[in-house]
């Protein structure tokens, strides 16, 4: 029971984190690009790329790796906004969002383990 507390916990968290992270990028920046779900995505991949380095295991892990990052970072939200730019025919701009995710995710995933072991 202590382990979906630590995972809701966390995940609550990290939803919050999100929400506010998402609604000031937005504030600050109108545009028809998922700008904010981006930022969002790729700072939570240095963090958690920071976090893994660290090495945390048991009830860490599930309050802050499973629970905070998981809600933190959103694959669904990533997928909808896509499938949005791709459903009114911004060809250029969903390959330029799919792909530059991914790729600057899994970039960002590993600094964030090397600027970790660098300390």
């Amino acid at each position: 029971m202590m382990t979906y507390f630590l995972v809701a916990a966390g995940g609550a968290a990290g939803s919050i984190a999100r929400f506010a992270l998402g609604r000031t990028i937005e504030q600050k920046n109108r545009t028809d690009f998922p700008f904010s779900t981006f930022v969002v995505n790729i700072v939570g991949a240095v963090l958690f790329g920071i976090f893994n380095a660290a090495d945390a295991s048991g009830n860490a892990y599930l309050l802050i790796g499973e629970g905070f990052f998981g809600a933190f970072t959103t694959f669904s939200t990533f997928m909808v906004e896509g499938f949005s730019l791709l459903r009114t025919k911004q060809k250029t701009r969903v390959l330029l969002y799919v792909a530059s995710t991914i790729l600057l995710g899994i970039a960002g995933y590993l600094l964030g383990g090397v600027f970790y072991r660098s300390f």
